[in-house]
């Protein structure tokens, strides 16, 4: 027999499930709670995947999401006490870019590496925004004598310059912005 636990979530968006022993769809829309807690004896063998309602959650699991995936999650996003959209895309990063295998993610992990955020209404305005930021933070001696430079002799092309091996970018649209991350290499 399955022994269900209640644990209190942050919110997570919602899940979509199947049923095995119904062999369907569950019809109802799931919280992470609903998933942590779905009894697997009692309720039937199921799986479940985020619904897509939360991009940030979709872009960390992929297919199927566990109990223990979600109360792992929970745990990095209480351990991390950060800006929930910034946590959830440090993850997802992680995962995505970095190769690291949710299972074994540790908050060191996310600190030993972590992306610089860009923001802007469009990736362009992202992509604009990190090269020149990052020039300037890398290199302000040639910031400054290219910023200085009225006669226009030295170029910065800030469009390769993002995508130069120098970084590890990851680009994420969200519903109102933006966002490029990166990582210096």
């Amino acid at each position: 027999m399955t022994q269900t636990t209640t644990i209190t979530l942050p919110d997570l968006g919602t899940f979509e499930g199947f049923n095995f022993r119904d062999q369907s769809a569950i019809e109802r829309v799931l919280t992470a709670e609903d998933v942590v807690n779905w009894d697997h004896d009692g309720d039937g063998e199921a799986e479940f995947w985020p619904s897509g309602e939360d991009p940030l959650v979709k872009g960390i699991f992929s297919g199927n999401v566990t109990a223990s995936d979600l109360t792992a999650l929970a745990e990095l996003l209480t351990n991390l006490d950060g800006d929930r959209t910034e946590d959830l895309l440090r993850i997802q990063f992680a995962i995505r870019v970095q190769g690291y295998d949710f299972s074994r993610l540790t908050v060191q992990d996310l600190d030993d590496r972590p992306p610089m955020f860009f923001y802007g209404d469009t990736m362009i305005d992202a992509r604009k925004e990190a090269a020149f930021e990052l020039f300037e933070t890398f290199w302000p001696d040639l910031f400054k004598a290219w910023n200085e430079d009225s006669a226009g002799i030295l170029d910065f092309d800030w469009y390769s310059f993002v995508d130069s091996p120098l970084w590890t970018v990851h680009e994420v649209k969200l519903a109102n912005k933006a966002v490029l991350m990166v990582a210096a290499n």
